[in-house]
């Protein structure tokens, strides 16, 4: 299998974020860069880098207006007076249906969720990379391959279509989604991250052609908390488009496992022509944010059971965080992919 990496995606550096109000080390670290490679390379992927594909596959996921955001804020956050080393809100509308605020401040509230996202001047290029490497491996599986790996760090799957958060910036599987739309009429987008894939429900929520379904971990209680609840199933054309499965809390390899069947009975339903795979690795047990128990071979378990829906799959990195066996995680689901692949 093919996995597509560029070294500018290592150059974001996010310094620090809050977690229940206590400044705490950003967990979305340049380090989990080589872990992951490391894992590709054990599963036997052979690592490339992908092309500049420009701002034609972002911008048909993201607006204009958000676009020019990421790549100009941090340049004039440094002209404000006092401001803080990088870019992180401290003020939020409570509604976006007003106007569209002028000052630099303003736009960071308006465009990020949370203090998970620190903007640098490395910020905007490491997302783009990591776009275009989801971009990249779409673009092999429409080109015959029957999958391929994007190592893509930032992850992407919180961002909205004109909102950061939860350390993601673009969504690369919402990329992937739409490049391979160009060849097939459907595409499902299946989440195993620990975390719901809000950024993801919220741009294909009104789409009949893209279904989205998320296996995470109960948010009554946990990150994304207003988001990944089973009343949401779309709006308008949408309406039954998407699909929420939340696990309690530690749930283990067992429990995980029924509920990917009860995911692919949807998927299998909906009848798509192509499969992005949102991959988390923090639903492991010993992952930092300790929300759900997998194990290392229920990864390789995971893996083998997607790969036996026999589509053609583009593989998209989104959370797992440091920990001695991130690497071999990744190299478990690969395996059991490529081992029960077409």
């Amino acid at each position: 299998m093919k996995a597509f990496y560029a070294q500018e995606q290592k150059r974001h550096d996010p310094k620090a974020f809050l977690s229940s109000g206590a400044a705490q080390p950003n967990p979305e670290r340049p380090e989990r860069v080589e872990r992951l490679l490391a894992g590709a390379a054990s599963a036997g992927c052979t690592i490339e880098r992908p092309r500049n594909h420009g701002l034609g596959p972002v911008s048909a996921v993201h607006t204009p207006e958000y676009l020019d955001f990421l790549e100009h804020i941090f340049d004039r956050w440094q002209r404000i007076d006092g401001a803080s080393a990088e870019v992180i809100p401290n003020i939020h509308p409570i509604a976006r249906n007003g106007s569209y605020p002028a000052s630099a401040v303003g736009q960071a509230g308006y465009h990020i969720a949370d203090t998970a996202c620190p903007i640098s001047g490395e910020t905007w290029q490491s997302a783009l990379w990591s776009a275009w490497s989801a971009a990249e491996a779409a673009e092999t599986v429409m080109a015959g391959a029957p999958a391929a790996y994007a190592l893509c760090r930032p992850p992407g799957h919180h961002a909205f279509a004109d909102v950061a958060g939860g350390f993601c910036f673009i969504n690369n599987s919402a990329v992937a989604a739409q490049i391979l739309r160009r060849n097939a009429a459907r595409v499902a987008i299946l989440d195993v991250d620990l975390h719901h894939g809000n950024g993801t429900q919220g741009i294909f929520y009104a789409r009949p052609d893209v279904l989205t379904v998320s296996l995470h971990a109960d948010p009554v209680r946990f990150y994304p908390f207003f988001w990944g609840h089973a009343d949401e199933r779309g709006e308008g054309p949408g309406l039954g488009y998407n699909f929420n499965l939340q696990l309690p809390r530690k749930s283990a390899d067992a429990a995980f496992l029924e509920t990917l069947e009860i995911a692919f009975q949807r998927i299998r339903a909906f009848s798509p022509d192509a499969l992005v795979v949102a991959l988390g690795l923090d639903a492991f047990e010993g992952d930092p944010f300790g929300g759900l128990s997998v194990t290392t071979p229920g990864f390789s378990r995971i893996g083998e059971a997607i790969a036996r829906l026999g589509l053609p799959s583009v593989i998209v990195q989104e959370g797992g965080y440091l920990c001695d066996a991130l690497g071999d995680n990744l190299t478990a689901f690969l395996t059991g992919f490529g081992g029960k692949a077409r």
